[in-house]
């Protein structure tokens, strides 16, 4: 467990990934950091050296060179934890590392746990607990939106939204408890009716909130697209060229693809989990008609479906026919006409007229990019992907605006039913401790175990 409160120790741990590498990074933090590392460094004395410098020299353990390395000093509070730091870049051979580390436990620092680093960042007022928890999503990113978002929370983006929130708040607040105090004067000093009006503002601010939790958890996990239609359409085909591997098994037997198969690939900065599934059809093959049931599943679930239909074998009233039976409503998604390299002039005329409409030929790799094209646009077509909107993409920030909403419901309640200003006042600190547990402004020692033992251990 992570101790709750700043200590006097001094801390250490290999911030790059382990295994064989051209160069590690051994990070230290504390009090005895620069002294700690001093002792076994021959080089420039480094407490007489100026913060944000570099320095080459060796390691030694008495008369043995370790390696040669470069250390960097960050002196307190110009540091990342706000403390003095030293980073020890060296070869990256885990044996060296290793022995780093034991020499610098043996001068008196002891093995940081995952998230201290991050931990005392917090502690000592770095940044706010939002801004700590954007780091591990930074780290996590894995395109250029996901990346974007992070970025935009540890810069204090979202934090500075729940901050104004809770100042407004905390203003009407501190008026209802002065009423408190001249209680026997009868006499009120927050306006009801502003009061009410700021609730609405503020429900309607956390709602714009919680709405965008749906799209960040998909952007986070992935955009899932289902891949859709008849067998025998290219499905599977389809599932391959987006990928450029021969993911799934292709057949001109009807029923190949008899489970969902998924994979994923980043398309314009946004990562796509594409998803092939079962044809959909009515069969008496009890194994297929389980992937069927399978495909009606992920179709519930999907963020995004990609309808493929065979332009050559099917006609404008057959697909409205298939779509009505598919049911999707609300459910963005295109309308695949796949094959047209097959089709007569007829035939891809007589679907020019659809919206959301592809023209492409799976097999011959052609219309892919316009695919790609259709699919973002679909995508950034949500409006949580464009402008400067703030998207919640953490469960627990979710859940902390949920129950502020809900308190907040009840101050709106007693407005309702004329409570006294010590219910109102009441309601108004249980809004305000859900909004301060989400920024840091308000923490238990199992909240702060729970959101930092998850980081890795260099962070």
């Amino acid at each position: 467990m992570i101790p709750s409160t700043l200590s006097n120790d001094t801390i250490v741990a290999l911030a790059t990934a382990s295994g064989h590498g051209a160069i590690a990074v051994i990070r230290i933090s504390g009090p005895d950091a620069i002294p700690l590392v001093d002792a076994v460094f021959k080089g420039k004395n480094l407490a007489h050296q100026p913060s944000h410098t570099l320095h080459f020299g060796t390691i030694r353990e008495g008369d043995q060179i370790l390696d040669e390395v470069v250390v960097s000093l960050f002196k307190g509070p110009a540091s990342y934890t706000k403390e003095d730091v030293v980073e020890v870049s060296c070869h990256g051979s885990p044996f060296i590392t290793e022995q780093l580390i034991k020499l610098f436990l043996k001068k008196g620092a002891r093995l940081a746990l995952p998230g201290e680093f991050t931990k005392r960042a917090f502690l000592n007022g770095q940044f706010d607990l939002a801004q700590a928890e954007a780091v591990a999503d930074l780290i996590a990113s894995d395109s250029a939106l996901t990346h974007q978002i992070a970025m935009k929370q540890m810069r204090g983006g979202f934090s500075a939204e729940i901050k104004a929130l809770r100042a407004q708040l905390i203003h009407f607040a501190s008026m209802i408890e002065l009423e408190l105090d001249f209680s026997e004067e009868d006499v009120e000093f927050a306006d009801r009716a502003g009061l009410r009006r700021l609730i609405t503002t503020l429900q309607k601010l956390i709602s714009d909130l919680l709405q965008s939790f749906e799209m960040g958890n998909v952007l986070k996990h992935g955009v899932a697209t289902v891949i859709a239609g008849k067998p025998n359409a290219g499905k599977s085909t389809l599932l391959n060229a987006l990928l450029n591997e021969e993911k799934a098994i292709v057949s001109d037997i009807p029923g190949t693809t008899r489970d969902v198969i998924e994979d994923e690939a980043t398309l314009g900065g946004i990562r796509f989990r594409f998803i092939d599934t079962a044809g959909l059809r009515e069969t008496l093959d009890t194994v297929e008609a389980i992937g069927v049931a399978r495909t009606k599943e992920q179709l519930q679930k999907a963020a995004v479906v990609l309808y493929l239909f065979d332009v050559t074998s099917t006609s404008p009233a057959q697909l409205q026919e298939e779509l009505q039976q598919l049911q999707l409503p609300g459910v963005p998604h295109l309308l695949l006409a796949n094959k047209k390299d097959l089709a007569t002039p007829q035939q891809l005329e007589s679907f020019i007229h659809l919206e959301n409409l592809v023209f492409l030929s799976a097999g011959q790799k052609e219309g892919l990019e316009e695919l790609q094209k259709a699919l973002l646009a679909l995508v950034h077509a949500n409006e949580a992907l464009t402008g400067d909107r703030t998207i919640v993409t953490n469960l627990r920030h979710f859940q902390g605006l949920q129950k502020t909403d809900e308190a907040l419901q009840e101050v709106l309640q007693g407005l309702d039913n004329g409570l006294t200003g010590d219910w109102l006042a009441s309601d108004i600190r249980r809004s305000l401790y859900y909004l301060g547990e989400i920024t840091g402004e308000i923490t238990t020692d199992d909240l702060l175990d729970n959101i930092f033992t998850k980081f890795c251990i260099g962070k």
